[in-house]
């Protein structure tokens, strides 16, 4: 029992000082990067800001692949695939929640139609039961393509480029709420005074602060693997079951944050594309760049599990075609859909873990 509250707080904690390194520092170092190399906005969310935001996922993935042999490497695609539908439920209901958001047809369409085919290609991958080479640098190839279908749509739609800057929304907000001087809020400046005495300031020491970033997510991820492990065996649970719930809701904290702030701002369309574009980015890069690493340097193809993957992987599908159908009817996703996303969550944690135990 006590192994199991021990390693639950490690957990906890893990996640709050990863959220706090992810948004106070690698994003916005990243967002300076972007800035520095003239990206569009919408390019620079899918690609610098999507691995900002899933930099703890991509960590996790690849600490449990090297990990013990990568005896537990099915926890860290677990992590990505849970991630994954928490980020289509959870952050894009929430968001809706929080305020209606209108969306364009065509970006939807857009980032849907790379997003199911992502997740096909992940189906695919878990009916033979192991990873390629090749399959992982189709997961590759294929983000390579969406951002170079990023590019192209500034200049085949350039009404619907974003026209401000979502860190520069998010900032506002963490301003605004600071100033009530709460507690928590004196916690996090504490917190963040730590890490910036490693880091430096994010917006001016850019570089130092990437690559301290970086390192110090890789740490706490390493952290909360362990921990993850030590829980699960705690309580009786198969360590996957971790990854589908609270390493997922966990790792996407940083997402859920940035989006509630700018939903708030009146930029639901920012949370949903930001949240379908991260899952892009967390299947194509998440996934396909471990197991890319792993199989250069170990040559023998990666078996991965099916138990509670292939099923939740479906699920995963289902999330795009619900979501795409809801934005699809009036051009807006509704307070009440928005209800409806949360709710179906609640039901597939229920479903996974009376499923897996």
């Amino acid at each position: 029992m006590l192994s199991a509250i021990g390693s639950f707080i490690i957990m906890i904690l893990a996640i709050y000082l990863l959220a706090i390194i992810t948004d106070e520092y690698f994003i916005e170092s990243l967002d300076e990067i972007a800035k520095l190399w003239k990206l569009p906005n919408n390019v620079a969310g899918a690609s610098l800001m999507a691995m900002g935001s899933s930099m703890p996922e991509l960590s996790i993935a690849l600490i449990t692949l090297v990990r013990a042999g990568g005896t537990h490497g099915d926890v860290g695609i677990a992590n990505i695939v849970g991630s994954a539908v928490f980020n289509i439920l959870i952050i894009t209901g929430a968001s809706a929640l929080v305020r209606p958001a209108s969306i364009s047809w065509k970006v939807i369409l857009r980032d849907c139609v790379i997003y199911t085919i992502s997740t096909l290609m992940l189906l695919g991958i878990f009916l033979d039961g192991q990873v390629t080479i090749i399959e992982s640098v189709a997961l590759l190839v294929l983000y390579v393509i969406y951002i170079i279908i990023l590019f192209q749509w500034n200049r085949l739609f350039p009404e619907e480029i974003i026209d401000e800057d979502v860190i520069e929304i998010i900032e506002r907000e963490m301003e605004h709420t600071h100033k009530n001087g709460s507690l928590l809020h004196r916690i996090n400046d504490g917190v963040s005074i730590g890490f910036g005495f490693l880091t430096g300031p994010p917006r001016k020491s850019y570089a130092r602060a990437f690559i301290m970033s970086v390192l110090l997510i890789a740490g706490l991820s390493y952290l909360l693997v362990e921990n993850a492990l030590i829980f699960a065996q705690a309580i009786g649970v198969p360590p996957l079951l971790i990854g589908l719930t609270i390493l997922a809701g966990g790792s996407s904290v940083p997402d859920l944050i940035a989006s509630l702030l700018v939903s708030k701002e009146g930029k639901g369309d920012m949370a949903i594309t930001n949240a379908v574009g991260s899952n892009i980015f967390d299947i194509a890069i998440g996934l396909g760049f471990p197991w890319l690493l792993v199989l250069l340097i170990g040559g023998e193809n990666i078996h991965v599990g099916r138990d509670g993957l292939f099923e939740s992987t479906v699920v995963l599908l289902g999330t795009v075609v619900i979501l795409f159908v809801f934005t699809m009817t009036g051009k807006k996703l509704s307070r009440l859909e928005g209800a409806i996303l949360v709710a179906s969550y609640v039901v597939y944690v229920a479903w996974v873990w009376f499923s897996t135990t």
